[in-house]
């Protein structure tokens, strides 16, 4: 149900059921004939085959206020792979490409900004959306990038206006819409938010007293969600993580980058289901907890670039701190679920949280031996400068390997 709180100093936009989505894409459609805006959609090749996938590519057939769709396609080495993704977005008509972030040509352009010193190296979906960031800026037409996951189970056309109507239309100032939305079904899900995040930001804000950055943080209903819109201003600017920290470490860098008034979050106003990700209690290398991991040590390291000394203590203090905030959650989610007949297993969450607790310890020990982390992938301000034809190699590479791999498919 609706509710129209501000909650903070980041602005929500609620969705109070008094519009429709004809109604927002009418006004979309007509604020971006001046504000053109690109759709990134980095996809794996697994996603690429999967169900959701195909829905979203169909809902964004005939989408009237998307100037240009960007989809880069990672961790897929085979050119068989690179093929099905074209055909299957060729759907979208000819404003939508593919970038195959494993082919030979887009390799060989991160080779030549990896021995310029520009580290760009790492594989995974920060890359990706680095990646379609400057596809997009080869043409100066484009204002702002929009992006969604590609593993949406309940795919409307509607969240991409919710997220885009911010940016475009001329009344409005933002640089930065963030969406949040409830991810349920029959339980709650969102654990490495619910159990992990909010209880931690809680945590530091205790141990460390007021911190602008921690407040930015918490003014968020959903900071982990996929879903954003940048202005291309703003996106030459930022750093890109390459890891599980991405939409945190996005988050850093619009609050480093930009005025918090010009940063907003969307109420997509949909029960949003997608993939989920295993707990994966006995190896922190993979599921949740590599996720947590990565996720609580950008938190830390952004502290830490902003003059908070972490010692030893201070992580056993933060520890003790979150274990209390996250058990005081779970009390309270318990208590929602059986308000609104949901199934919740008290027990799993209680082994969720003493997993992250170890996480905290073991990503609180990391940045004290490495503050500063491995190198982030450079802004596009940085590539810009070096190398100021790169967006353009980016098209042209995009274009060159539809030419020789999808031959028949241009002939067309």
């Amino acid at each position: 149900m609706p509710d129209f709180v501000q909650h903070g100093q980041v602005t929500t936009l609620h969705d109070l059921g008094t519009t429709d989505a004809e109604h927002l894409e009418n006004v979309l459609t007509k604020a971006t004939r001046r504000f053109k805006i690109g759709l990134v959609l980095p996809v794996t090749e697994g996603d690429m085959r999967a169900d959701p996938f195909r829905n979203i590519v169909t809902k964004l057939k005939g989408v009237p206020f998307i100037d240009t769709v960007c989809v880069v396609l990672n961790r897929a080495p085979e050119v068989e792979a690179y093929r099905e993704a074209r055909e299957m977005v060729a759907q979208i008509g000819p404003r939508a490409e593919v970038v195959w972030g494993d082919g030979p040509r887009v390799t060989a352009l991160y080779q030549q900004l990896i021995d310029s010193g520009l580290a760009c190296g790492t594989p995974g979906k920060g890359r990706a959306v680095w990646t379609a960031f400057g596809y997009l800026m080869a043409d100066p037409a484009i204002k702002a990038f929009a992006l969604h996951d590609c593993d949406i189970v309940n795919y409307e056309r509607s969240i991409l206006a919710r997220l885009c109507l911010p940016m475009a239309h001329p009344a409005l100032d933002f640089e930065f819409s963030k969406a949040f939305y409830a991810r349920v079904t029959d339980r709650m899900h969102g654990r490495v938010f619910r159990l992990l995040v909010a209880p931690l930001v809680r945590a530091l804000l205790a141990v460390f007293g007021h911190d602008p950055f921690l407040t930015f943080l918490d003014g968020f209903r959903y900071p982990l969600s996929g879903e954003f819109a940048i202005t291309e201003r703003l996106a030459r600017s930022n750093r890109i993580p390459s890891d599980w920290g991405l939409e945190v470490g996005t988050l850093a860098e619009v609050f480093r980058n930009t005025s918090v008034k010009r940063v907003c979050q969307v109420d997509l106003g949909i029960p949003y289901e997608h993939k989920h990700q295993t707990l994966s209690l006995e190896d922190p290398q993979k599921g949740l907890m590599k996720m947590a991991t990565d996720i609580l040590t950008s938190i830390f390291r952004t502290m830490s670039s902003r003059g908070t000394v972490i010692t030893a203590a201070h992580v056993l203090t933060i520890r003790s701190a979150y274990v209390r905030a996250a058990q005081d959650a779970i009390r309270q989610y318990h208590a929602d679920a059986v308000f609104n007949g949901l199934a919740y297993d008290r027990h799993s969450e209680e082994q969720a949280v003493e997993g992250f607790a170890d996480q905290v310890t073991s990503a609180g020990e990391a940045i004290q031996g490495d503050p500063a982390g491995a190198e982030a992938i450079p802004t596009w301000s940085r590539v810009l400068a070096a190398a100021p034809e790169f967006p353009a190699l980016l098209r042209d590479a995009a274009r060159d390997d539809a030419r020789e791999y999808c031959a028949a498919e241009s002939a067309l």
